[in-house]
C-alpha cells in the first residue's frame, strides 16, 4: 500500500501543490496562480498526476469559508467568499474523484493550526492557538491533538472589536462586519487608513500601537474562551519589526492580572515557516476520522467516512 500523500495548500492569490509521505518528507512541490476554479484546480490535479503514482490520501488545507458539516450536500465546498468565481467551488470533490483516494480537507489556518501544535511552535502543547493576520485574519484552536470546531470551523477574525480611542474615525473594511478584528487589524485594513503596509510605517508612527492593541484585545478574549497554552501569531504583518513585543506587552495589560502564564513565553511566532502550509494539509489526513471516501457521483453527502487513515499502517 503507498504512503504516498497529495497535498493542496489552497490560496487566494496561489496554490501550493506538493506530495509527501507520512515521515513529513515533501518530495515534490509546485505553485500555481489562483484563477477560476476550474482553470486552478484543474492545473493542480494535472500536476499530482504527472508526479505519477498513485496515493493514499488528498490532504487540503484551504481559504474559506468551508462547509465542513459531513452531513451536508456542499460538505467540501467553499461557501459565500469575496473571491470572485470561488462561492460554491468544491474543493474536494475534484481530487478525491481525479485521484481515486480519500480526502481531508479543513481551513488552512486550522492546517497550519495543527502543523504548528504537532512539529511547531505548539509542539509538547496540551492546546494551541494559532492567529494569521495578513491579508485576512482567521484562527484555529487545537486541545489533547483535536481541531476546534462546532457546526462549522472557527471565525476568529470576524469578531466584534472594541475601538481604540484613537481609531473612532476608521469603519473597517470588511464587507460583512466593517470594524471586526480583521476588518481593523488586517493588511489591507492598515494600508487602508495609513496609506502603507504596518512594516513601512515609522515606528514611532501610532498604527504599531493601535494594531498591537486590537490583537491584544483578539487574544485577550480568546484566553477566556479557550484557555489556550501557547498562543501562535503568523502572517505577513506579523513580521514587522517588534509587533510581536508590543502584543506580548499590550496582552499583559489587557489581561489586567487575571490570568496566569508569561507573556513571552505563552505568545510567539511559528516555528514551521514556509512549509506550514503543505504540513498542515499532511496534519489533517492523520487525524482520525477526518479523511472521506467518494461513494458515488455527486457531491457532499456522496462521501463517507474512509475505512482508515492512511498512516495507520
Amino acid at each position: 500500500m503507498t504512503d504516498r500523500i497529495a497535498l493542496v495548500e489552497a490560496g487566494g492569490t496561489k496554490f501550493i501543490i506538493g506530495v509527501a509521505r507520512g515521515d513529513r518528507a515533501i518530495e515534490a512541490r509546485t505553485r500555481i496562480a489562483t484563477t477560476a476554479p476550474d482553470e486552478t484546480i484543474g492545473a493542480a490535479i494535472d500536476w499530482l498526476r504527472a508526479v505519477g503514482g498513485d496515493y493514499a490520501a488528498v490532504g487540503i488545507a484551504s481559504f474559506g469559508p468551508l462547509d465542513l458539516d459531513p452531513g451536508s450536500p456542499t460538505w467540501g465546498q467553499i461557501t459565500r467568499t469575496t473571491k470572485p468565481g470561488w462561492s460554491g467551488a468544491a474543493m474536494a470533490a475534484p481530487f478525491a474523484r481525479a485521484l481515486g483516494c480519500p480526502v481531508a480537507i479543513d481551513t488552512d489556518v486550522n492546517g497550519a493550526a495543527l502543523a504548528e501544535y504537532r512539529w511547531g511552535a505548539g509542539r509538547g502543547c496540551g492546546s494551541a492557538l494559532y492567529l494569521t493576520v495578513g491579508t485576512g485574519i482567521g484562527g484555529g484552536a487545537v486541545t489533547g491533538g483535536r481541531l476546534v470546531h462546532g457546526v462549522s470551523h472557527p471565525e476568529m477574525g470576524h469578531i466584534r472589536m472594541p475601538r481604540h480611542l484613537d481609531d473612532w474615525s476608521f469603519g473597517g473594511i470588511c464587507p460583512f462586519h466593517g470594524d471586526c478584528l480583521e476588518g481593523l487589524a488586517s493588511g489591507p485594513a492598515i494600508e487602508a487608513r495609513w496609506g502603507a503596509s504596518l512594516s513601512y510605517l515609522p515606528a514611532e508612527h501610532p498604527a504599531h500601537a493601535i494594531i498591537a492593541w486590537y490583537l491584544a484585545q483578539a487574544i485577550t478574549s480568546f484566553r477566556a474562551i479557550l484557555a489556550p497554552e501557547r498562543i501562535i501569531l503568523g502572517g505577513g504583518v506579523m513580521k514587522t519589526p517588534v509587533l510581536l513585543d508590543r502584543i506580548r506587552d499590550a496582552a499583559v495589560t489587557a489581561a489586567g492580572g487575571y490570568f496566569t502564564g508569561v507573556a513571552e513565553e505563552m505568545i510567539v511566532t511559528p516555528a514551521l515557516g514556509g512549509d506550514a502550509g503543505l504540513l498542515g494539509a499532511l496534519a489533517l489526513t492523520e487525524v482520525e476520522g477526518n479523511l472521506r471516501a467518494v461513494v458515488r457521483e455527486g457531491r457532499g453527502s456522496n462521501f463517507e467516512p474512509a475505512a482508515r487513515n492512511p498512516s495507520s499502517g
